[in-house]
């Protein structure tokens, strides 16, 4: 009676640190597109492919939107740090300029990506795609991360749960999850999360 098998383990998310908790959940794509809609955004030509801290031309110039440079330290290995232009944010200047209404007032894409999940919630409640998928985060959590933070940094517990984000909407008649040791590691209050995550799955069949 088993159609599929997901196999949930720990292993990183991602290979490098442009991989973040924002594009890998998809949340990155549909804020791109939200701020490409500014009356500033289109007056200054820019286009949600200008938003994006990979390739856009609104990213940091000197870390080309990884957040971070490598220091070449003689006889000892390359020590990576905050890129001292962006502190880290990715982007450069010129992003800060475009504003959407936040709870308390206007915020930029650098700042909203520098927020927790829990704090980013309250900036986007127009936002039904972005909002459904902070709110699955928290409810497996992740509330505390930050949407920049990067994947490959996350522990194992959290890449897993970060995972089980994009299964928690979905029918799962006939399908069989195999976790790594889900709980290891984890408060008491965590693993109560983690227990309600899983009985919601169950429930989807």
């Amino acid at each position: 009676g088993i159609e599929k098998a997901s196999v949930v383990d720990a292993t990183p998310i991602g290979v490098n640190v442009r991989s973040t908790v924002a594009t890998y959940s998809g949340i990155l794509d549909e804020l791109r597109r939200a701020y490409a809609k500014l009356d500033s955004s289109k007056a200054a030509g820019l286009s949600a492919r200008d938003f994006s801290y990979n390739t856009g031309s609104l990213r940091c110039p000197r870390c080309e939107g990884t957040g971070e440079i490598t220091l070449d330290v003689q006889f000892l290995p390359d020590v990576d740090i905050a890129c001292p232009d962006c502190e880290g944010r990715r982007y450069g200047p010129d992003a800060e300029v475009h504003h959407r209404p936040g709870a308390d007032g206007e915020i930029a894409l650098p700042e909203l990506m520098a927020m927790t999940v829990a704090e980013a919630a309250e900036h986007v409640a127009d936002l039904r795609k972005v909002t459904t998928r902070l709110q699955a985060l928290q409810e497996v959590g992740l509330g505390y991360l930050t949407l920049g933070e990067a994947t490959p940094a996350l522990s194992g517990g959290e890449a897993q749960r970060l995972r089980l984000v994009s299964e928690l909407d979905r029918t799962q008649t006939g399908t069989l999850f195999v976790f790594d040791e889900p709980t290891i590691g984890l408060h008491p209050l965590d693993v109560r999360v983690l227990v309600g995550v899983l009985q919601r799955l169950v429930d989807q069949g």
